[in-house]
Order: C-alpha cells, then structure tokens, then sequence
C-alpha cells in the first residue's frame, strides 16, 4: 500500500495529550481559509468545536433511537444562496452539496449528480434539503474532522454491501474531505465492480499531529473506512450448499441465473479482513445491507409463475434461512475476536443499516415526500424490499440475546420519501449531497459512539 502514496505519508506518529494556542492559531487560519460560505447547514467542518475547545462532549446513551431518527420529516434549507439555475461543473455540484471535494474519483460527476442537464437543472433543489428526526433525538452535528478522529482513535468501518454501498463509500469520501485521501485513484486507471476501495488519513491533514494514534497505527497502511462488493452476503456455493442442506435439491437443479452478473466474498473472508490487527486493519465497525440483488431473476431456480407473486415468498423464506446462518457466523467470528483480547476498550460490533428500494418515475419527481407512496409498477425486487428487511429486524430485534454484538439500523425512511434525489441514469442509486446517504454516515456514527454501549457485552 505504501506505492500508492506519496512518501510524505510516512511520519511519525506520537500522541499529543494537550492542544495548545499554537494549533488554535493553525485551525483557525485553515479554517479561514477553506471556509467558501458561511451558512450553518454543511457536511464539511469548518467549525472543529471539539478541537478547537480542546474538550470531547460527554459520552451519552439512548439520546436517538433508530426509530426515533426516522420519524422526522425534509425541510427545505438550502446550503447557499445562488442565482445559478443550472449545475454544469464539478465546483458548482460542490456548492450546492456543501463539501469541498470528495476524496474519491470514481464516477465523480454522476455521485454528484451533474453529468446531464436534465439532472443539472434539478440538483440545486435537490441538494437544499436537511433531514429533521423526530424531537426526542439529541444528535451532534455531523462533522467531518470529529469523525476522522473517531475512526483513527476508536476504529474504522468496513462496508460491505453493493453498489448502493459503493454509494455510501463515495458520500463518506465527502464527508472527509480533505483529511482523507482514496485509494485507488480511478481517474487515472481503469476498476472492476469488485476492487477494494480505501479512505487513509491524508499526509497533509492538519488534524494529524492532534490525534492520539493507537499503537502499531500507520498512516500508509491502516485504512479508515473499506467498502467491499459484496451482494448476497455469501459467495455462490455456500448458498448453494445451504439450499442443498435445507431443501435436498436434486442434481440438475440450478439456484442461479448464470447470465446474471453479482459479486460476493464469504463471511470467513470479510470477517478476517475485519478483524485483522494493526497495521493492515483498525476496523470497529463492519456495515452490512443486502436485498437488492435477491431478485427472481439472479435466484431463477426460485422463479415458478404458477405461483403467487411468482414464487418470491419461497426465495423470502430461504433468506430468512440466509440471515440466521450469516448472523450465526458472524457473531461467533466476534465473540472468537473478543477472547482474543484484540479490541480490549470496545468490542467490534456489525450494523445491519435496512436496504431501500428505487421509485417509480423518480425523474418526473421534484421534492420530497411527506408521506411515503406505494408502487404503482414491479420493479425488479422493490415492492418485497420492505419484507426482506423485516426478515432481518425480526431476527436482530433489540431483545435478541443471540446477537448481541448485532444491530439491525431501521432508517430507510429518510430515503423512501426522497423520490427526487436519485442519480439520472437510474431510480435506485442517491445523489451525494442530497442529504440522504449522509443521513447514513450521521446516524451510523451517532449510533456506534452514543446509543450502542447498553447491549454490547
């Protein structure tokens, strides 16, 4: 990893127990210096209370459930006030999203939303909405240098997921910017669906000499967020051994449609990347969600038109099957990490964030919803998203004791009533900026630093 880097990147690295005038100095003329506007309502961090003040807000629990963020509504808030109609370039896409840049440049311009004009048109309204949660939540405000120090000091995340995830992972590189730096660096070489992705700390964050590093921490080697393509949780022929073992299938069946493309790695694989030791890995935090690749068409061996809904109940019951042997494995990999001893201050834990469904005629939509509308078409699996991820919330509900280092995230609302928010070439995958991916990020983190200590043991 350390070619992909410049060599500024190896430094060294010591702890700093107290934050002096010298680097208020430092953070306030940066801060000067990159601020482009001085509303309130950004991803970015320009206002670094926590280091500024030298003081981390105390540690408190219950202050938002999931339920409680996702019982909000969109209000309109635009990030700047600008006479610009239509986004054409990349510094105006930036604007209206409230970030300086994105670390990562895979398809820069369709996560931003600006590559077509149709979309260009719609992007300034688009990106001019703040998700509200209900009035019982006490969140923080998401920033960006606050979360950099959490994921160096208390561990990173791993992703896995499909392209929705990739989705989230470009948003974060957002979100992180400029204290992040992506790897690898797809403007200038080609990718495939499966590469891994990376965030590092940058060499040249100004956060760097203000983090306390754990030991064996490398700035050239020790990622901060990973995301991985991963679409049916588990590879093909495990799938295919589960079914056999639960249905007996007979030697000509075939579970998979061979012309439909997915990507996936076993949980033993992940679950060693996740758990691996400094330097190559810091990770605290796996991020899991899967459903949308569970369709009759990838699973054909499920498909029997003679059937209510073409069989999909049948492929239903099998992921029920799915997500208990996953979430089996999973925890005893995290319990085998715990008598380790490898993590001592914080047990690794794995969120399970609800997949969402696309919309019907999103491009003909120009703002949110207030209430959530039905489909009025079948879209590859979209009407049964919502059973899929009642599956796995009945089997990682608060009062499992199975799982105890499991958690299920129930807040796709904010994303069922954004029909207008989608990219142009599609009606499933979000504009970066819009506020909705972000919403992930921020509920993620608040959840993992704030409400997660009760359960774990």
């Amino acid at each position: 990893m350390g070619s992909i880097l410049p060599s500024s990147r190896s430094l060294s690295i010591r702890p700093v127990t107290a934050l002096g005038l010298t680097f208020g100095l430092a953070l306030a003329l940066f801060t000067l210096s990159s601020t482009t506007s001085s509303t309130s309502f950004k991803f970015r961090v320009q206002v670094l209370h926590e280091f500024a003040t030298g003081i981390i807000p105390e540690r408190h629990r219950a202050s938002c459930s999931p339920e409680a963020w996702a019982d909000g509504q969109w209000k309109y808030r635009p990030r700047i006030n600008s006479s610009v109609k239509t986004v054409t370039k990349a510094k105006d896409a930036l604007a209206f999203a409230g970030f300086e840049g994105c670390a990562s440049s895979r398809e820069y311009d369709w996560h931003l939303g600006y590559e077509s004009e149709r979309q260009g048109r719609k992007l300034p309204k688009v990106d001019s909405y703040q998700w509200s949660p209900s009035e019982q939540c006490d969140v923080r405000p998401l920033h960006g240098a606050s979360l950099v120090k959490e994921l160096v000091e208390q561990g990173g995340w791993l992703l896995i997921g499909d392209s929705i995830t990739e989705n989230h992972f470009f948003s974060i590189s957002c979100i992180l910017y400029p204290h992040v730096v992506a790897t690898p660096d797809y403007a200038s070489q080609g990718f495939k669906h499966d590469d891994a992705q990376h965030l590092f700390l940058s060499p040249h964050s100004p956060l760097i000499s203000h983090l306390k590093f754990p030991e064996g921490f490398d700035i050239e080697k020790t990622p901060l967020v990973t995301y991985r393509r991963v679409d049916l949780l588990f590879e093909h022929s495990e799938l295919l051994q589960l079914h056999n073992e639960l249905y007996g299938s007979p030697s000509n069946f075939t579970l998979f449609d061979e012309n439909t493309a997915s990507f996936n790695l076993s949980p033993a694989y992940y679950m060693r990347l996740f758990t691996k030791p400094l330097p190559e890995a810091n990770y605290a935090t796996l991020v899991a969600s899967s459903a949308g690749h569970w369709t009759m068409t990838l699973f054909s061996g499920f498909y029997d038109d003679s059937k209510p809904r073409d069989g999909i109940d049948d492929l239903l019951e099998f992921f029920r099957h799915v997500v208990k042997r996953w979430a089996s494995e999973v925890q005893s990999m995290l319990y085998e990490d715990q008598r380790k001893g490898s993590r001592k201050a914080v047990p690794r834990r794995a969120i399970v964030r609800a997949y969402l469904p696309g919309h019907d005629d999103c491009h003909e939509k120009s703002e949110p919803w207030t209430e959530y509308q039905p489909f009025k078409t079948v879209q590859w699996n979209w009407p049964w998203i919502k059973d899929f991820n009642k599956i796995f919330q009945e089997l990682l509900s608060s009062q499992s004791a199975s799982y105890p280092n499991i958690f299920y995230l129930p807040i796709d609302r904010p994303a069922l009533l954004r029909p207008d928010a989608h990219v142009s070439s599609d009606c499933l995958h979000l504009v970066s900026g819009s506020g909705v991916i972000e919403g992930w990020t921020h509920y993620i983190w608040h959840f993992v630093s704030r409400e997660i200590g009760g359960r774990i043991r």
